[in-house]
């Protein structure tokens, strides 16, 4: 069975877990708490983060977006990249978005600041980071609507990794209860459909110790 080693609020490893279950690769989920710097971990990858995949044959691949890619070009079924050389580039455009612009500008300001940092003992939550977070969530869910109102998906006509970037970020904070879907509509929609998705059945179940999600993170019709 190839392992995947993650945090359950993790982007990263959330990218990850949607796109194994997009293609139907059986896996098992491991809890990595990464602030242990287990020495079995840390010969896996030694930049002590997550997500960390192995492969059956004891192949390690770490990283999100680097799992992503190989596992595209190790199972092509169900491509996640796109089909053409346009599909493929305005994919890999988005993601980037969200795993650098996004995560920068909200994720790391609100989940990094509530979660993060108990996590890691560093203390409490900066007022400054949380203000700034929830402005910029606006601007982000604006272009995340204006994308879906103006294509099938984020991407183009095919699902596609970026949709399970953006889903990846924006089920973490709303876990946390951090977004105001009335204010998003279009958002809305499209990550209904998302989350509607089979693949995204794993994430909606998670459990984390001292967080309670609203009523509405697991919830399809909401």
């Amino acid at each position: 069975m190839r392992i995947l080693h993650h945090l359950p609020l993790s982007p990263q490893c959330r990218l990850v877990r949607l796109a194994l279950s997009e293609k139907r690769l059986p896996f098992e989920p491991v809890i990595e708490r990464v602030w242990e710097q287990r020495e079995e971990f840390l010969h896996l990858n030694p930049a002590g983060e997550v997500p960390v995949l192995v492969e059956e044959n004891g192949l390690a691949v770490p990283g999100g977006r680097v799992i992503c890619e190989y596992l595209d070009e190790a199972y092509p079924d169900t491509p996640l990249l796109g089909r053409t050389l346009s599909d493929r580039v305005e994919t890999r455009r988005l993601v980037d978005w969200f795993d650098t612009r996004f995560a920068q500008e909200v994720t790391r300001n609100l989940l990094g600041e509530k979660v993060d940092k108990r996590q890691f003992g560093r203390g409490h939550p900066d007022g400054n980071a949380l203000r700034a977070g929830y402005a910029n969530m606006r601007f982000h869910l604006d272009y995340i609507g204006w994308l879906a109102e103006t294509r099938s998906w984020l991407a183009g006509p095919a699902l596609s990794l970026a949709d399970f970037a953006a889903a990846a970020h924006l089920s973490a904070l709303d876990f946390i209860g951090d977004i105001n879907w009335s204010k998003a509509p279009a958002a809305k929609d499209w990550y209904a459909r998302v989350k509607s998705r089979p693949c995204f059945r794993g994430v909606l179940s998670d459990k984390v110790s001292g967080i309670t999600p609203p009523a509405h993170y697991a919830n399809l019709d909401f």
